[in-house]
């Protein structure tokens, strides 16, 4: 498990496969492709779950006043098949990043130990990364609640 980056911090690099938004197949994308924008990496555990279908469809609800000011990653585990219908379920206008090999939940520190019912886990914390045009981190909203991540996130930027 590495450490989350903190505020001031060059952000890490990534290379992974995107689909929805600007891309109806899915696409190899990294960090460098952003350079001089405003990047958005939202980090949540499933798709289609509860918490975080909430949290998609507030990002999607406010997208008006989102859109012209960051792009907009959700990032999870989740495979692009998973993807595509949570995509097109929720008619979500942004990218979803699928890290499967877990490579860009572990470069930001979000891959952590968890636990339900008295069982312990591994998965993806609910975590907000905002990266400036410069490529540093601008802000980092841990363990961010669904239903207050639109509102935090707008204040941000």
């Amino acid at each position: 498990m590495s450490q989350q980056p903190a505020i001031g911090e060059k952000a890490p690099s990534f290379t992974v496969a995107a689909i929805g938004g600007a891309y109806k197949e899915p696409t190899i994308v990294s960090l460098a492709d952003f350079a001089g924008q405003t990047v958005v990496l939202y980090f949540y555990p499933k798709d289609d779950t509860p918490g975080c279908t909430k949290q998609a469809c507030a990002l999607r609800d406010g997208w008006q006043e989102i859109s012209d000011k960051a792009v907009v990653f959700g990032v999870s585990i989740d495979p692009i098949k998973s993807h595509e219908k949570f995509l097109k379920k929720h008619t979500l206008p942004f990218a979803l990043l699928s890290d499967e090999d877990h490579a860009l939940v572990e470069s930001y520190g979000v891959w952590v130990e968890k636990s339900m019912y008295g069982k312990s886990y591994m998965g993806t914390e609910r975590t907000t990364f905002v990266i400036g045009p410069d490529g540093r981190i601008k802000a980092v909203f841990p363990k961010v609640k669904p239903e207050e991540h639109l509102a935090k996130l707008l204040e941000c930027l």
